[in-house]
């Protein structure tokens, strides 16, 4: 029986991130629903602004999204693809009606706390495994998001 996959990786520890990065690939459907209503329905005298910086965010979820899937399938597993399976498992809970710019922006803080804590547990098991791929992409994620932390909680403050 092989014991690697098609990247030359070992299999069952390939599996296990994979199945971590499933879990981080319902957050960010999540958190990617999230961002286009709070874009969709900000009000508010800093709508323009918020506006545009919500879709910015909500673009980059969904490049995103579409990198964790690809990786999962590049080990040899397959990705989450139904919202029910998003809804079942995401930490990231559905945010509805969201007016506010200063809510939106803590939910989104909330959600950044919580895809970070994953992205390095993934970021671990990956490099336990010299899994360089997933690697490199956690660790570019998270040195964007502990960024985007900050800059938002300046904002707020």
């Amino acid at each position: 029986m092989k014991n690697t996959n098609n990247i030359g990786l070992d299999n069952k520890t390939s599996q296990t991130t994979a199945l971590q990065l499933n879990d981080l690939l319902s957050n960010y459907q999540m958190f990617y629903m999230n961002l286009r209503g709070f874009h969709w329905n900000i009000k508010g005298k800093k709508f323009f602004e918020l506006h545009l910086k919500f879709e910015e965010l909500y673009n980059d979820a969904l490049i995103k999204v579409d990198e964790i899937a690809e990786r999962v399938l590049t080990l040899s597993a397959t990705p989450l693809h139904s919202f029910k399976k998003y809804l079942d498992t995401s930490d990231i809970n559905s945010a509805e009606n969201v007016t506010d710019g200063e809510d939106a922006i803590d939910n989104i803080l909330e959600s950044l706390k919580i895809l970070l804590n994953k992205e390095r547990a993934i970021l671990a098991i990956a490099a336990e495994a010299n899994d360089e791929g997933t690697v490199a992409l956690m660790s570019d994620y998270i040195v964007q998001q502990e960024k985007l932390v900050w800059m938002l909680s300046a904002y707020r403050d």
